[in-house]
């Protein structure tokens, strides 16, 4: 609000009116009509001193609130509400006379409402209902207002900011949380490596197995054909077990000359020290048999 000079020198008998602006007449600083925008005659006037101008802005304007406060799991926030409001055309009169700081009972009203909410609401709520607080303090300030000539266009919750400290915690809890998934998901991806590795070794052995039995059912079929062929005997298994030592005890002097890195290996040279080798593991087979029945 501002006092509005005339067109004529030492005379406020015609004024010019801007489009944004509304422009009240005073005759001996008592209120008297509202002049609409353009060039406008007021009246006889003597150097000012019966009539007087007083104009006020038709724009919308824009309030910054900022309110303190704490939520309900004892977070204190900082909340930022823009309030956007201006003179209605016919409540100039109002608008003029009757309230002295906008700007600080906009502030008060603001303040009230933000403080009336945010102590009920944690702070993920305060973040997810600010749209709740909005309407809240538009529709406090649309009432309460009007009686002040304003209308209030739109009040927004911009901003719920929190203490530095309460932030940085957030993040690094976060943060913890994150690394604890990345965590529990890199020992899984290890987990099943090695499960899977566990798992192939043991199909290894196992067709590994398979293919030194199929190799051995060879052997002793060709021993048994090649020793009875054309004799019409059979062998017995004791005999058949023999002959297989036989050849793996060859087989085994075999590779250990084969290997450039093996040491010096003292056995008995003759091939009948085999059958001794072989009492001994028919005898350790069948003393292992009535003790595992016993278990």
């Amino acid at each position: 609000m501002s006092q509005v000079p005339g067109c004529v020198p030492c005379c406020n008998c015609c004024v010019a009116v801007r489009q944004d602006q509304y422009v009240a007449v005073e005759n001996f600083g008592k209120f008297n009509k509202v002049l609409s925008s353009g060039l406008q005659f007021a009246g006889f006037d003597c150097c000012g001193i019966c009539i007087t101008f007083r104009g006020v802005s038709a724009r919308v304007d824009q309030t910054f609130v900022t309110v303190s406060t704490k939520t309900k799991d004892n977070v204190f926030v900082k909340a930022q509400v823009a309030v956007q409001h201006r003179v209605q055309e016919k409540s100039v009169e109002l608008a003029l006379y009757q309230l002295a700081d906008v700007v600080g009972q906009i502030d008060s009203y603001v303040s009230d409402v933000v403080r009336s909410y945010l102590p009920v609401m944690t702070l993920d709520e305060a973040f997810e209902k600010k749209d709740d607080i909005s309407d809240a303090v538009q529709k406090k300030l649309t009432d309460e207002m009007a009686s002040y000539g304003l209308e209030i266009r739109k009040a927004l919750v911009t901003e719920v900011s929190p203490d530095a400290s309460v932030v940085a915690s957030m993040n690094e809890i976060n943060k913890q949380k994150r690394l604890r998934d990345a965590a529990l998901m890199a020992a899984e991806a290890e987990k099943i490596k090695h499960v899977k590795a566990a798992e192939a070794a043991a199909d290894a052995a196992q067709l590994q197995g398979e293919g030194i039995a199929r190799q051995r059912r060879a052997i002793i079929d060709g021993l048994r054909d090649s020793i009875t062929h054309g004799t019409g005997e059979s062998l017995s298994t004791s005999q058949i077990s023999e002959l297989l030592l036989i050849t793996q005890y060859f087989e085994t002097l075999r590779d250990v000359a084969a290997n450039n890195k093996s040491s010096t290996v003292f056995l008995n040279h003759s091939a009948g020290s085999v059958a001794d080798v072989a009492s001994q593991i028919r005898n350790g087979v069948l003393q292992a048999g009535p003790a595992q029945m016993q278990m």
